[in-house]
């Protein structure tokens, strides 16, 4: 009875040790799974604007890929770290915005516009073609152009003059502040009868983050934020603690086996004399 007993215990024991080692391997699969998965973040028309949105995830150590797709090129990141991604292309005002050109604005449709339609469409075409154009200088995060041209009046009426209005939202360290008369002189030049005493200009400087951390970037590891720097050595660490304890369970699962199969065969021996008695 006690070699049952025992045999017993050892099989049960066997069982729970490869159920053990199943559930492991499951887990470190799907770990494995979630890490490797990514995210499609950006999808840009042309390569170079693709380009510069991947250098800027590299350069803050974001695991960012490029592809190209059938709409386009595809740039790609880690599933854990879309949220910081998002914030580093927020901060550098990228994906830069699309502007409509003249062309796109006043192209035929077939219809005839109204004198009022053709003045709105014109106003609103000055100010995309300055803007595009203020929105390539080193630094320049967002920047919009606020254009009112006069009403045509009648003879000896007093007219409105033009005026403009300048936002420009930049990174923090760029000194924007000596360019304002060249930017003056660019909007002044850009608008019919528009003078440089018309045009205001508002400067204003790029805010961190709130929850942006001051010792540097941070990266996720297995849900696990760490520093950008130690995310290496975490992973290193942690695939070594996984590879332990499956060494573990199969030494486990080696000894159930090694010493259950002699009392297991020893069971089986006494077992017909058991019968005859």
């Amino acid at each position: 009875m006690r070699d049952v007993s025992g045999l017993s215990f050892f099989t049960a024991a066997r069982k729970r040790g490869v159920s053990a080692l199943r559930v492991l391997a499951i887990g470190l699969t799907l770990a494995l799974a979630a890490c490797g998965s990514r995210v499609e973040l950006f999808s840009a028309a042309n390569e170079s604007e693709a380009n510069e949105v991947l250098s800027v995830l590299l350069d803050a150590g974001i695991s960012a890929q490029k592809a190209v797709t059938k709409t386009g090129v595809a740039v790609s990141v880690d599933g854990q770290q879309v949220a910081r991604a998002l914030d580093i292309l927020r901060a550098r005002g990228l994906p830069r915005e699309r502007f409509d050109g003249m062309g796109q604005i006043f192209r035929k449709e077939g219809l005839v516009s109204s004198p009022l339609e053709e003045r709105a469409r014109y106003i609103y075409a000055l100010s995309q073609e300055l803007t595009n154009t203020l929105s390539q200088m080193d630094g320049v995060l967002a920047a919009r152009v606020h254009v009112v041209l006069p009403e045509r009046g009648g003879v000896g009426e007093n007219t409105t003059p033009s005026t403009a209005a300048v936002f420009i939202k930049h990174q923090a360290g760029y000194n924007l502040d000596a360019l304002q008369p060249q930017i003056r002189k660019l909007v002044t030049h850009a608008i019919p009868g528009l003078t440089e005493d018309r045009v205001s200009i508002a400067l204003v400087s790029a805010q961190p983050a709130a929850g942006q951390p001051a010792g540097g970037a941070m990266r996720q590891v297995l849900g696990i934020e760490v520093a950008d720097g130690s995310s290496g050595v975490l992973t290193a660490w942690l695939v070594a603690l996984a590879l332990l304890v499956v060494a573990l369970a199969g030494a486990v699962g080696w000894l159930l086996w090694r010493y259950g199969a002699p009392v297991r065969a020893k069971a089986e021996r006494r077992e017909p004399a058991g019968e005859v008695r």
